[in-house]
């Protein structure tokens, strides 16, 4: 393992040092934009309230929610093996999302601000056995303190996207200081892996996207049934996890679509469900008609959007509509997850920017089960074949589903790379139940 830290990381660890005591404004900032849970800033700082369960202890951490939801599948399986599990994010909706959608002893904890001080309170108390880094959130001072105290780091479903790569190229030394304190690094594509390699990753496996073998959503029938009876008879689109910039298009091209379309229905799911009430005020502005699910409003005959401004409830609408738009893809915040829509029978349009998921978009596209519309026409031609053209409609949801079967596998191949730890984890706690 490498000892000597690059210059780049020693400036950033005292540097990080001197700026704790200013972590107290850096809070009140993020309060005020909604960031942070107010009734958990303790954690932030590396304290709990919750004890350390006995006994050997997974730490998995990612940054937010689609990272956070990506590894869900495998901490089924992790505790099917009888591993306790602590699971970090850092942003409020990655915990909302974990409360709703996760098991009650999945214990869950805000990363702490990469303070050295914050970081050692962290570690000192929680004692992990193994750490599992999902992606490519990296924060120096918890890897390095991690690795000083020898606690064995596997980056899993690793990515290392087009643009990351030449950036963290010009700081070779910084990255490759990281990433070589993990053990082992499983990444989801061979590019994925020649670019770690490169940046200095001591082992890598290509394993495949965890992504693709997420389950889908949940979905609540009472609530479904309800939307499906006051919908019923409406062509719907579902505009999925929309970023700023992006509701505009969406709302010129309902305009648009409703000269073929006449009762047409456009349901739009927010990124960030606080931004509902922006959202809405927009569509009044534009001169349509605007329900909001957050007021446990429904659409009704005159609706011409409804934005469902709500959290956790991507599968109810998934499941509404077999058309779906995957948003933050026409700004460039680089796509966001197509699989759970496609699980759920959507045929899917998307824009250009979807370099989060370069491989899955190729292969969808490529197969027919997702369609590019690069700019509002393209928007308007592709939402409205799908829409009236029910064969059409057919053979992209079937493609989809073939190219996510065929993709698949990810789960397993990361279980049998990470199975020389778990032994490891397995005898230790048979000595402690001993």
């Amino acid at each position: 393992m490498p000892n000597a830290l690059p210059i780049t990381l020693r400036a950033y660890r005292r540097l990080s040092a001197a700026l704790t005591p200013l972590a107290p404004v850096l809070i009140r900032q993020r309060l005020k934009k909604n960031k942070e849970d107010p009734a958990r800033l303790d954690e932030r700082r590396g304290i709990s309230q919750i004890e350390r369960p006995a006994g050997p202890l997974v730490w998995i951490h990612g940054a937010s929610v689609g990272e956070v939801l990506a590894a869900a599948a495998l901490i089924e399986r992790l505790r099917a093996l009888g591993m306790r599990i602590l699971l970090t994010s850092g942003t409020v909706t990655s915990a909302e999302i974990i409360t709703k959608r996760f098991p009650t002893d999945i214990i869950h904890q805000y990363i702490p601000y990469d303070s050295p001080r914050f970081v050692a309170r962290f570690l000192d108390h929680w004692k992990p056995s193994l750490a599992l880094f999902i992606e490519s959130d990296l924060w120096p001072n918890l890897i390095i303190s991690a690795a000083k105290r020898r606690l064995p780091m596997v980056l899993i479903n690793a990515r290392m996207s087009q643009r990351s790569f030449p950036r963290w190229q010009k700081f070779s030394a910084t990255i490759g200081a990281l990433l070589g304190r993990f053990e082992i690094c499983l990444a989801q594509s061979e590019t994925d892996a020649e670019r770690f390699s490169a940046l200095g990753s001591r082992s890598v496996v290509v394993t495949g996207n965890l992504k693709l073998d997420v389950p889908a959503p949940p979905g609540d029938a009472m609530k479904l049934d309800k939307l499906m009876a006051v919908t019923r008879g409406r062509p719907i689109i579902v505009a999925s996890s929309t970023h700023p910039g992006e509701e505009e298009i969406i709302i010129e091209t309902h305009k648009t679509l409703t000269s073929f379309f006449p009762n047409l229905l456009t349901v739009i799911v927010p990124r960030h469900a606080h931004r509902g009430a922006d959202i809405a005020q927009m569509i009044t502005v534009a001169g349509s008609q605007v329900a909001l699910r957050s007021r446990e409003e429904l659409p009704h005959a005159g609706t011409d959007i409804y934005v469902a401004d709500t959290m956790g409830e991507l599968g109810l609408f998934y499941r509404l509509s077999p058309v779906v738009f995957m948003g933050g893809s026409l700004v460039p915040h680089g796509g966001q997850n197509p699989i759970e829509a496609v699980k759920l029978g959507a045929s899917v349009v998307h824009g250009p920017h979807v370099f989060n998921f370069t491989d899955v978009y190729e292969a969808l596209d490529g197969a027919g089960g997702a369609k590019l519309a690069d700019s509002s026409e393209q928007m308007v031609k592709q939402l409205g074949q799908m829409l009236g053209n029910e064969a059409a409609r057919d053979a992209a949801i079937e493609a989809g589903h073939r190219v996510v079967e065929r993709l698949g596998g990810a789960l397993d191949r990361t279980l049998h790379a990470l199975e020389p730890y778990l032994m490891q984890l397995r005898l230790e706690a048979g000595a402690y139940d001993a």
